[in-house]
């Protein structure tokens, strides 16, 4: 598959085969990508919680939250979808920098695009309840929770749509695949 297949296929997938577990070598591949993801003065300051038991990942799930655009009911993945893998990235609070989520997004950006290229979807979650994880992770307060990372072996697909009548709203089709529309280039960008 070439980059810009990948980046296609690399969409934010919702129900997965939750009999399917991460390989070693593809977990190993997922947290390579971020280790070597650029960092703002090459800081490095975040650290990453890996979730990967099936007893610990259950304990975690009820405090995600997913597809805020649907009803809960079509958007939360229900027993036997849920990922098989999740990761936290955190960081130190006392040592938030100006550029301290750019660097996340770039280590979740290789992440994803790490497990796309071996078949594995994820969803990079924000609408998490923090404190809650972090109690059942055993993080220290001292360490923010920006977001959550679910991986798994997607069953459904995610479509690229054309933006029609202005709406950029995602939904999902009779299959119950994601149908996301993306703007046009030539509305995105202004060559000069």
């Amino acid at each position: 598959m070439d980059i810009m297949q990948l980046m296609k296929w690399c969409r934010s997938y919702r129900r997965f085969d939750q009999s399917r577990a991460i390989p070693e070598n593809v977990l190993e591949n997922i947290m390579e990508a971020s280790r070597l993801a650029s960092s703002a003065s090459n800081r490095q300051q975040l650290r990453f919680f890996v979730v990967r038991s099936p007893e610990m990942v259950e304990k975690m799930f009820p405090f995600t939250h997913w597809a805020s655009a649907l009803p809960k009911e079509l958007g939360q993945p229900k027993d036997g979808e849920h990922p098989t893998l999740f990761v936290v990235p955190t960081y130190e609070a006392s040592e938030k920098a100006k550029w301290t989520d750019m660097d996340i997004a770039i280590a979740e950006t290789r992440m994803t695009l790490a497990a796309a290229a071996e078949g594995v979807g994820s969803c990079i979650l924000a609408n998490i309840e923090r404190d809650p994880i972090r109690e059942a992770l055993g993080i220290p307060a001292s360490k923010e929770i920006a977001t959550v990372v679910a991986f798994g072996y997607p069953t459904h697909e995610s479509h690229i749509v054309d933006v029609k009548d202005g709406e950029i709203k995602y939904y999902l089709d009779e299959k119950k695949d994601y149908c996301v529309p993306k703007r046009s280039r030539e509305e995105l960008f202004h060559i000069l």
